[in-house]
């Protein structure tokens, strides 16, 4: 699908790169063309910004996602989901970073989880970045209490895991 979506912008590098932001930050679009994050809106020139480009380059994406149905109806109901793992010491909670050998290979989080159930670890949080938008795709995994001993071991030991970072 994410794919589907760049693909629509592949004639305008400088577009592609707005999408792609938009897709890697949870923004959406709202009906008057204005870029949102979750109803609040973000001005074009904070955006263009960010990315190195142009307010104009901005709004004028935003106005072509707004001219396709399948676009559309991504970006007008696009979300943003507060990430725990920057505040997680000051929440009192753990976090496990799991980077995969191969992240497009199946069960990742599962076996991760499976071996946090057998701890009776509750989590708080998960999280995957998506391989088609970060380089080093990952599993971050946020859990309530202290790690017991070999859990961080045992998630090592999986075979799809290439690192664990605590």
């Amino acid at each position: 699908m994410w794919s589907d979506i760049i693909h629509e912008f592949a004639d305008s590098p400088s577009q592609g790169r707005v999408v792609r932001f938009l897709l890697e930050n949870g923004f959406g679009v709202n009906d008057e063309g204005r870029i949102c994050c979750n109803g609040i809106e973000i001005p074009a020139t904070s955006v263009a910004k960010a990315i190195g480009s142009d307010r104009r380059v901005v709004d004028s994406t935003a106005r072509r996602i707004l001219e396709r149905p399948f676009l559309r109806e991504i970006f007008l109901n696009m979300r943003a989901t507060p990430d725990l793992s920057r505040v997680a010491e000051s929440l009192g909670l753990s976090v496990i970073v799991v980077m995969p050998k191969d992240a497009s290979e199946r069960g990742i989080v599962s076996a991760a989880v499976r071996v946090l159930a057998k701890h009776s670890l509750s989590i708080r949080q998960i999280f995957v970045t998506d391989p088609q938008f970060s380089e080093d795709p990952k599993l971050v995994i946020i859990v309530e209490d202290p790690l017991p001993a070999g859990v961080v071991n045992e998630i090592r030991a999986l075979p799809q895991v290439r690192q664990v970072i605590i």
